[in-house]
């Protein structure tokens, strides 16, 4: 959403438009100084009205019948649409709030716990943790520095050095997790956490259908090393993210997720540990 919505800025530029004819308006047709004029448009434009000033002359009053039905418009417009504009900022930042909570829910229980396995299996691991060492001085510059280099990174995993039977146990068991957040309509309005889910919820179903995923052939491993990197990078690209959101508005998760950080080797969960 804009700063400043369009029908806004459209009302406000037609108040400043009504107010700068009147003003000179008056002060010709009236007679009335600029402070008097002004006063005058403006307790005609609030509906406050007090009777002190009115206009006397035909072309006086024909004047501010045009900054009554303009002026009034715009200004209850104006009223109207700022309100509805707080109203929207506020409810779109509760349903982030909750969106957050969810993310949250995922990364404790299965995120990070699978950046952890394919970290293991990164060739390149080395470069990823020279930029994910995060810590809380960190600007949303940075952030997003980091994620640019992200999101242009060429990300490979080694299969030769995966326990794929450990990682279809894992993703099985929390496929009921994964199907309840995939449910909820709410994570449609946050596009790059579903393509994760997404993601995430089709490598489940890959792994889950061969069944003993011992001694499969190289083109076999080679699809299923495409369908995780492809959920390695949605899940880092996110993670990143989702630590940007936690160091401002919730410093204390922020703290726990630093001190079990899947790409920090010495990361420990115990405060003043490593």
């Amino acid at each position: 959403m804009e700063l400043v919505p369009f029908r806004i800025q459209a009302y406000l530029l037609s108040l400043a438009a009504i107010i700068l004819v009147g003003i000179p308006g008056f002060m010709v047709l009236e007679g009335l100084s600029f402070v008097d004029a002004l006063y005058f448009c403006i307790v005609t434009i609030a509906t406050v009205g007090y009777g002190d000033i009115h206009p006397v002359t035909n072309g006086g009053k024909l004047l501010a019948i045009i900054v009554i039905v303009g002026g009034v418009g715009s200004f209850v417009g104006l009223v109207v649409n700022s309100l509805e504009t707080w109203f929207n900022i506020r409810d779109q930042g509760i349903r982030q709030r909750k969106l957050n909570l969810l993310v949250g829910v995922f990364f404790s229980d299965v995120g990070t716990k699978l950046l952890v396995r394919f970290s293991r299996i990164d060739p390149s691991i080395g470069e990823m943790r020279k930029v994910l060492i995060i810590n809380g001085a960190w600007t949303d510059a940075e952030f997003d520095k980091v994620g640019t280099q992200l999101r242009a990174r060429e990300y490979h995993l080694d299969l030769s050095h995966a326990d794929l039977k450990e990682l279809q146990q894992f993703l099985i068991q929390r496929r009921d997790i994964l199907l309840r957040l995939l449910e909820n309509p709410m994570l449609f309005e946050q596009e790059q956490f579903t393509e994760v889910l997404q993601a995430l919820f089709h490598l489940t179903d890959e792994l889950d259908h061969r069944g003993d995923v011992k001694d499969l052939p190289e083109t076999d491993i080679a699809h299923l090393a495409n369908d995780m990197v492809r959920t390695y990078r949605l899940l880092v690209i996110e993670w990143l993210e989702y630590m940007k959101y936690l160091r401002v508005i919730y410093p204390y998760l922020f703290s726990l997720a630093m001190r079990t950080n899947p790409f920090d080797t010495g990361a420990s969960p115990i405060v003043g540990k490593g």
